[in-house]
């Protein structure tokens, strides 16, 4: 299926979002037990770190890439990654449910780690949503200048 260059920041936008929420999901419902002042500010440093160093890097690296197609193609729907974007993403997936069905974590660690990343990926669904805003409103402007 193929979709308009736009689309692709949408699909971006939900699957990241969702992700996030259900990885932000599984931490905050572990938290109860371990809520502190130590593991809050971990799950802060934990989104953080996340944040500045791949996700924020991530939503503009594939916003970029996306906006550079040209507007009059429609592209594959699966292209608002590339290849090295899903290798992570399966990775991180595999990792993380291979450590909570390992038991290996304990449930402090899968409190703070997984509300920190969980937000973090929420957020890059977020910042992709918004760049979809965007980028729908630049195309109407010049709907409307023509």
């Amino acid at each position: 299926m193929k979709v308009k260059r736009n689309t692709l920041l949408l699909i971006a936008c939900l699957v990241w979002s969702a992700a996030g929420f259900n990885i932000l999901r599984i931490g905050l419902e572990t938290y109860p037990a371990y809520l502190s002042a130590v593991n809050i500010l971990l799950s802060v440093l934990v989104f953080a770190v996340f944040q500045r160093f791949i996700f924020g890097k991530l939503v503009q690296k594939h916003t970029a890439r996306i906006q550079a197609y040209p507007d009059t193609e429609r592209q594959f729907f699966l292209k608002f990654f590339d290849a090295k974007a899903f290798a992570i993403m399966a990775v991180m997936m595999t990792g993380g449910i291979g450590l909570r069905a390992s038991g290996l974590a304990p449930g402090r660690f899968i409190a703070f780690f997984y509300s920190g990343l969980g937000a973090s990926l929420l957020l890059a669904g977020l910042l992709f949503g918004c760049n979809y805003g965007k980028a729908v409103r630049a195309a109407a402007a010049v709907q409307n200048t023509h």
